[in-house]
């Protein structure tokens, strides 16, 4: 299932949504956090405890490919594991070189009048 996926440049005003989806009943389970820079996606998504795209949600082939891939590769097979598709994933890839980080929510039927 498509997640419904949200851009940020603010790193604040997306720990305010997570806060506000949790408060609204979104489980952790369902909350991702990604950004160009592990460092940061790390960061963000421990302050606010939410998931990371990690080895739970990718092939087992994925992972290995991606220990040899550029971070652009990396970033959109990790998006197309969520269930994102190929264009959208080049496109939110763009997004991350520019800075900005993605939440993602794998429950889109709760999150969509949340977001």
């Amino acid at each position: 299932m498509k997640p419904t996926v949200r851009e940020y440049t603010n790193d604040e005003t997306l720990m305010k949504d997570v806060k506000r989806l949790k408060d609204e009943g979104i489980d952790n389970q369902d909350i991702y956090i990604l950004a160009h820079d592990d460092d940061r996606t790390d960061r963000i998504a421990k302050n606010v405890n939410a998931n990371t795209i990690g080895l739970s949600e990718q092939d087992t082939k994925q992972v290995v490919s991606n220990l040899f891939s550029k971070q652009g590769d990396e970033l959109r097979t990790k998006l197309q594991e969520m269930g994102v598709s190929e264009q959208e994933a080049a496109e939110y890839e763009e997004d991350l070189d520019e800075g900005k980080v993605l939440l993602l929510v794998t429950n889109p039927a709760k999150a969509e009048p949340l977001l």
